[in-house]
Order: structure tokens, then sequence, then C-alpha cells
């Protein structure tokens, strides 16, 4: 959900920047379309994302305790900053149509995207302290925040914040390149929009159906393009971006490097996929089965020659750092004293690193193909080729999902991973950062009732968005139904016309009302 409201963000602001300035309706009504579909998402994100505040408190007491006066600082950021202004702009963004100037409507869009920009900043600045903890020093068992400016220009930070971003424009690109996709197959269904012998696209009308216009048409067009553009651009900004983190990973987390790779023993080469138990600490059956020579060494430290340590010849270095039990305190609860497995699960690490790359791909291969399919001005005729469409929405949020995935688990058995630039002892180890107070049977009910709730929103979401994008333009425009009654009512023998049902326009001012469109 956030992904998408990052993404969907910036392209509203273009959208009604244009129509601001060249008064064209169809960029008017592209930014009345979309601006819906990102309110929904929004308010949902919102609801979903709420609930993480109080799981610091409430299953991580320890955690919270340990990082408090490191989080304190970019949480506080985002909450009074960042939120404060994205709450308060989006709500006169959404009430402010026809009753705000069209600059200072626009000027209220462009701080909500911007303030949702700069929230997901500070969120990234906490989460990249955890993989690579600077700017602290340990005081009474607890990191104490020495230097705010380490901590926001953390390199981890910086460059998993524009990985991020790249990402959330890879969703809202696919999404609105497949929806576009999508109306565009409907106008030919419908057989509004026709094609000549060369396959150009002839465009057609249809009065009696609401908003299906020739500018209908330019609206699902070029909102495509743009996306498609945004898509590959998006990509190549992927591809940089994590080209850098696997770097860091490698000097800050290269067991993390080796369980993504499932690479047992140091070597040089990347496993396109490997078979056998992957978990097995000691690799001895895992057998690779396609390798590419080289790729390993470049992902790790950008030549083709460098030997890339694997997991055998990492761990005992991890268990001379680290040690090898867990300590005998009571804050480690039953798992005082036990061996330290600083292998994360190879199979979730392996397999979401692959997915993540390759769902990525796939999304910049799927907007690439409906730029060259749409080079004639529409889209075949063709009802798999639709569905396919519609179904590439979930590429990108697959690999978006992921590759955080990928980002938390290979992390572990740490929460808080030690910096191996410093020996100052900062770090934190997954176990001893639960809440005391809470069993395994309340987590495990918690879990389940979040997920049945986030389920049940979930629905809610997609019925919604399946009834605005089904309605299309007009779903988001009432008052294009009343222009089709009076066009309509233009047609009509001259006593039709005059009757009394025909004149009560009674409802007019609710469609007019600009309360329609937040409804």
């Amino acid at each position: 959900m956030v992904p998408l409201t990052l993404g969907l963000g910036p392209m509203l602001v273009f959208w009604q920047w244009r129509w601001m300035r060249t008064g064209n309706e169809m960029f008017l009504r592209m930014t009345k379309f979309w601006g819906k579909i990102y309110v929904i998402n929004f308010i949902m994100g919102v609801a979903t994302g709420i609930v993480q505040e109080f799981q610091f408190g409430l299953a991580w007491s320890e955690y919270s305790r340990f990082v408090g006066d490191v989080f304190g600082a970019p949480l506080a950021m985002e909450s009074l900053l960042a939120f404060f202004f994205e709450s308060i702009y989006l709500g006169m963004w959404i009430f402010g149509w026809k009753r705000l100037n069209k600059r200072i409507h626009l000027l209220a869009l462009a701080s909500a995207v911007f303030a949702s920009i700069l929230s997901a900043f500070f969120i990234i600045v906490a989460n990249s302290w955890m993989q690579h903890p600077v700017g602290v020093e340990l005081v009474d068992g607890r990191a104490v925040m020495t230097d705010v400016f380490a901590v926001l220009t953390n390199n981890t930070a910086l460059a998993a914040y524009a990985h991020a971003l790249f990402g959330a424009l890879s969703v809202a690109a696919g999404l609105v390149v497949a929806i576009s996709f999508y109306h565009l197959w409907r106008r030919r269904f419908d057989g509004i929009d026709t094609v000549d012998a060369k396959g150009h696209v002839i465009v057609g009308s249809a009065p009696e159906i609401v908003g299906r216009d020739k500018l209908d048409h330019k609206v699902w067009l070029r909102s495509l393009r743009l996306a498609g553009v945004l898509g590959l651009v998006a990509f190549l900004g992927l591809f940089g971006t994590g080209d850098v983190l696997g770097k860091l990973m490698y000097e800050q987390q290269p067991l993390k490097m080796a369980s993504a790779e499932g690479a047992c023993h140091t070597g040089t080469s990347f496993s396109v996929l490997s078979v056998g138990s992957l978990g097995s600490k000691d690799c001895d059956d895992i057998t690779p089965i396609l390798e590419i020579p080289g790729v390993l060494s470049f992902l790790a430290k950008g030549d083709f020659t460098t030997e890339v340590p694997g997991i055998n010849e990492l761990l005992p270095v991890y268990e001379e750092m680290y040690g090898t039990n867990l300590p005998d305190d009571e804050m480690y609860g039953d798992r005082a004293g036990e061996e330290i497995d600083y292998l994360p699960i190879v199979e979730v690490t392996y397999w979401g690193f692959r997915i993540m790359i390759g769902f990525g791909g796939v999304a910049a291969f799927a907007c690439a193909l409906a730029l060259w399919l749409t080079r004639k001005g529409t889209v075949p005729l063709s009802k798999w080729l639709m569905r396919a469409a519609l179904a590439s929405i979930a590429l990108a949020f697959i690999a978006n999902s992921s590759g955080w995935v990928f980002t938390e688990m290979g992390r572990q058995p740490f929460v808080v991973v030690p910096n191996p630039e410093e020996t100052n002892g900062i770090f934190m180890f997954t176990a001893a950062a639960v809440s005391p107070g809470v069993s395994a049977g309340e987590l495990l009910f918690s879990v389940i009732a979040f997920t049945l709730v986030y389920g049940v929103l979930l629905i809610v979401e997609i019925f919604l968005m399946r009834n605005y994008v089904r309605g299309g333009v007009a779903s988001a425009m009432p008052e294009m139904a009343a222009e089709t009654e009076q066009a309509a009512k233009a047609t009509r023998p001259d006593d039709e016309a005059d009757r009394p049902e025909d004149a009560d326009d009674s409802d007019k001012s609710r469609r007019d009302d600009v309360l329609d469109f937040a409804f």
C-alpha cells in the first residue's frame, strides 16, 4: 500500500500541474481518477500502518528500551513533520475542489505528496540504523545517540531510501499501465475504437455511455505511455541503487550476502539456481545448477575476480566475534545459554532475493511490452492479453515485498546488526528484543488476529478499487453523468423533454457538490 502511495503521488502532482497550466480537461480527468485510487490506498495504508506503532511497546519492549534514544528522533520527525503535513494537506486537497484557488489546491497536493516522501525517509533511516548502527555509543546497556547527522546520513539509509523510492515508482507505474490497458481494451471490446488496415487506431465515442468520449481515449493512452516510461526508469534506478546496496551489504553484513547466494564456499560465481538443502549449515549437498562466473564478485566489489567468502568461512568469524552461545541472562528467557545460529533461513533469503529480481525484471518487461503494443494508439483485442495486463499489477508488489522480506530476514539472528567498522558493542539479538511478559501463545493469537483484520481491509480495498476502476473516469467525476443526461435530453422529442421528471434536477446539486469527489 505504501509503495503505491509514494509512487502515484508525483504523477498526480504532474497531471494537476499540467491541467492548471493548460486548462486541458484530459489532465483534469487523469488527476481525479488516479487521485481517487490514491486516496483509497492512502486511507488503507494509514489504517494498517498505525498498528505498527503499538508493536514497539506491546511485543518489542526490550528492543524499544535498547533503541529508544535513537529511534525517538526520526520517528518524532516522521510524526510531527511528515505525517502531520500529510494528513492536513491531503484533506485540503480532497475537499478543496472548486473551493480553493487552483494554485493553492495544487500546492496542497504537492505538500501532501512531499510529506509522504519525507515520511518514508525517516522510517527508512530508523530501519537502516538497525542494519548499520552509526552515531551512537553504549551507555548502561542502551544505545545513546551522539550524532544525529550521522544517523540521518547513514550510507545504508541513503541507498535504501533511493532504492525504496524507485521501487514505489515501479509499483505505481505497473498499476497505471495495467488499468489503462484494461480501459483501452474495453473501448475496443465495446466497439467504440476500431483500427484501420495498418493497425492504427480510429478513435470513436459512445454518447450513451458516461465518459466514453474521444477524450477518454486520450486519458488512458497518455496515462499508459507516461507510466510505462516511468516504469522503465524505475527499473534502471532499482538496478543502480540495488548495486550500491549489494556492495554495502558485502561490507556490513557478509553473511547475508552469502545466504542470498546460497554460497557455502568462497568463490566468484553467482548461482542462478541451486538444488539441495539450503538450510544446511555445512552445505555439503547444495549443488549449483546454473552459475554465471564473476557476477557474485561484481555484486560484492565491482570487479569479476574478488573472492567472496562463503557461509562455511564466515560462521567461525561470527562465532569468534560475538560468541557461540546466548548470554545466560533472564532477558533471553528460555533461550538463555542456547547455541547461537548465525545463519539466516537460507531458503527465505535465497529465494527472496531471486523473486525480488525476477519479478522486478518481469514488471519492467510488462511496461516495455505495453509501450510497444500501444505504439499505434490502442491495444490488441485479446482477452487473455488484457487479463495478463491486470495480473501484472501484482509483479512489482511481489518484488517489493520480497525485497523487504529478504532485507529483514537476512539480518537474523540480530535485530540490530553489529557494525563491523566499530567495536562499541552496539548490537542486539532478536531473542533479547521481545517483551518478556508476552507468551508465545499471545503472540500467535495477535498474529492471527491482525492477519484476519488485514485480510478484511485487503478485501475492502480490492472491492473499492475494482468498483472505481471498472467505472472509469466517471466514477471520480459524477458531474459527467449529468452532462450525459443533458446530452440525452437534447436528442429527445420535445414532448419527452418537457416531462416533469426530466425537468427535475433534485439531485443535481449533489452531483455538483465538491464532496462527490471525496465520497
